[in-house]
């Protein structure tokens, strides 16, 4: 298991947990990352933070601190 910051460039990932608690977590899900989405890793900015990612048709900025928080598997 990754968590989305450890994930290669490139990859498509899905969604297995999101840690974190109270307004922090309840922020990443109204960004539409939950329980098996789909995420495409696209790009990261030159020192390493944010990376832009791809779900749900539309591209998202998100930081490291936040990605950490996501645990993700590697699609097939």
């Amino acid at each position: 298991m990754y968590t989305l910051k450890d994930a290669p460039m490139g990859s498509t990932v899905r969604v297995v947990k999101i840690h974190g608690e109270g307004p922090v977590r309840r922020r990443i899900m109204d960004m539409g990352i939950t329980k098996d989405c789909r995420i495409q890793l696209i790009r990261m900015a030159p020192l390493g933070d944010p990376i832009e990612v791809t779900l749900r048709g539309y591209m998202l900025s998100l930081r490291k601190e936040d990605s950490a928080m996501i645990e993700v598997e590697l699609e097939g």
